[in-house]
């Protein structure tokens, strides 16, 4: 995700409500968040759908790091042979 540029992707709610359309397109094409204020405060921010797509799957791809780290760290791992001989039984109870 684009940093955002102080300058042109902060607005007032009020401006955004007079311009969604614009501001839809705006960070289509930019591929910038835009920070809404609300009496001059942050009040939200605003992302393209694919940037949120981007960011939900960096978190889920990071936690599944760590609890693999996390796994190592408290011997909760198997060999490829034990791992083979847990997918065969598995199957085996299946039937």
């Amino acid at each position: 995700m684009k940093t955002i540029s102080i300058s042109q992707d902060i607005i007032p709610v009020g401006e955004f409500k007079t311009g969604i359309s614009k501001w839809l397109r705006s960070i289509r094409d930019k591929k910038r968040p835009i920070v809404i204020t609300q009496n001059g405060r942050p009040a939200g921010v605003l992302i393209a759908p694919e940037e949120y797509d981007k960011l939900v799957y960096n978190k889920m791809f990071t936690e599944s790091i760590n609890r693999g780290i996390q796994d190592i760290k408290t011997g909760n791992i198997y060999t490829t042979s034990e791992l083979r001989n847990k997918i065969r039984e598995s199957r085996k109870n299946r039937i």
